[in-house]
């Protein structure tokens, strides 16, 4: 039961990066592929449906930890204490970015919230890799298996150690690169115009950089931890996710060099998802790794709950992912086509979507107005008021019409012969031409 909880924890995680990191990739292009107001409502646009709900991932994972390995979260929240404040508050101002920046029609408000967006998501990538470098290289673990961390210390690798060295700083740039390119690879796929080009030129910049610096770090990651690799060797489930991750780099380039956008941007999936299994299948079965004292390191036998409780997690479990699975394919296809820049007022998610080929885009309509009122009909072609008709028509013989000053009963017994019956009117007997109202 450990070894498939350690499995759901793992791909719960690789769910999130790859969910959440195009929208941390966005937002960190948001002041590069975006030049206008427009176009910058219309990159969050393009992530607006997606972004809280990726983020649901994360409480998942941390669900998944909670519930299969208590002891790994409680010793991870205590060590981590200080950098787990600075995601809280990166992602509290992403959020607040997103949602406040239309409230106000003014330059100054928006140009603050979107370089707060821009920052905030560019320091959660790197927070992120940060924390998985520091998983990587080793953590001062204790033996009731508790440990603190200093921001930095001398920068090396070596105890004593601290969040912050020259493996975990690589490690962080290298995450912030690679969700950039998947943010990049999301909008070229997602937008059109002004922003989809220069999101393309982008990522044929980007994309390369990651696939050129994958093996380097993986030979810094060798010089810290030798150890991994030697069990890397033997698991074939390490062997086929590295597979995984390589087909998607050669798809993230291919696409880019075809203009493949969607295609481009599913290789991007790829290549994240089979980096992180890799990375799970060769540290397995280890989950907090002792530097210094290997002896000490948490495993999922060690840190796993009671074989019962995890039997009955799991079949919440599968209940749960499937409809999560369900809800994101909906939400998808839903917003499938490209975003849409929502019209001034109308927040970061009132735009349309288009077809799936980006042509022909018809608005969403407005939600948070009322449509206006449909222009009254047009009168139908014909002949003017009080103009004569075209059949020659002349005014039979006979009394004129009762002047103002006559009874209104005369007024309404009189008509022209040619003239149509009134509604309901009867025809008076011996006058052929002649109709009486009621």
């Amino acid at each position: 039961m450990e070894m498939l909880w350690f499995g759901i924890a793992a791909v719960m995680v690789a769910v999130y990066v790859v969910m959440d990191g195009f929208d941390f990739g966005a937002g960190a292009l948001h002041l590069l592929v975006a030049r206008t107001d427009r176009e910058r409502r219309q990159v969050l646009a393009a992530i607006g449906p997606y972004w809280d709900g990726n983020e649901v991932w994360l409480l998942a994972a941390g669900g998944a930890l909670f519930v299969a390995f208590p002891r790994v979260l409680a010793a991870g929240l205590s060590g981590f204490y200080f950098a787990i404040f600075l995601v809280l508050w990166c992602l509290i101002l992403r959020g607040m970015s997103i949602e406040f920046r239309s409230h106000l029609a003014h330059g100054l408000w928006r140009t603050f919230w979107d370089a707060v967006f821009a920052g905030a998501s560019a320091l959660l990538a790197v927070f992120f890799g940060a924390a998985l470098g520091n998983l990587l290289r080793g953590l001062p673990l204790d033996a009731a298996g508790w440990f603190s961390l200093a921001l930095f210390t001398d920068l090396s690798a070596r105890p004593p150690v601290g969040i912050l060295d020259w493996y975990t700083v690589l490690v962080g740039v290298y995450a912030l690169l690679a969700l950039a390119a998947h943010g990049a690879a999301y909008l070229a796929w997602k937008t059109d115009g002004p922003v989809q080009e220069r999101s393309r030129a982008l990522r044929g910049r980007l994309a390369p950089a990651v696939v050129a610096m994958w093996p380097a770090l993986t030979a810094a990651t060798l010089a810290v931890d030798p150890a991994l690799f030697a069990n890397f060797a033997g698991r074939p489930l390490a062997w086929l996710a590295a597979l995984v991750a390589l087909a998607g780099a050669g798809t993230l380039l291919a696409g880019g060099l075809r203009r493949a956008d969607r295609t481009a941007f599913l290789g991007s999936c790829a290549f994240l998802a089979g980096l992180l299994g890799a990375t799970a299948a060769s540290v397995f079965p280890v989950m907090l790794r002792a530097v210094g004292d290997p002896a000490l390191s948490l495993t999922v036998r060690d840190a796993g709950n009671d074989p019962q409780g995890l039997r009955a997690a799991l079949g919440w479990w599968l209940v749960g992912f499937p409809l999560a699975v369900l809800y994101f394919v909906m939400l998808f296809r839903l917003h499938r086509g490209t975003a849409v820049a929502p019209r001034e007022g109308e927040g970061y998610s009132g735009g349309g979507r288009g077809p799936p080929g980006g042509r022909g885009r018809v608005p969403a309509p407005a939600l948070s107005r009322p449509a206006p009122a449909s222009p009254p009909p047009e009168r139908p072609p014909g002949r003017p008021r009080g103009a004569r008709p075209a059949t020659g028509w002349r005014r039979p013989p006979g009394p004129r019409r009762p002047r103002s000053g006559t009874s209104s009963r005369a007024r309404r017994r009189w008509t022209p012969a040619a003239r149509p019956p009134r509604r309901g009117g009867t025809r008076r007997a011996g006058s052929p031409g002649r109709w009486r109202g009621r």
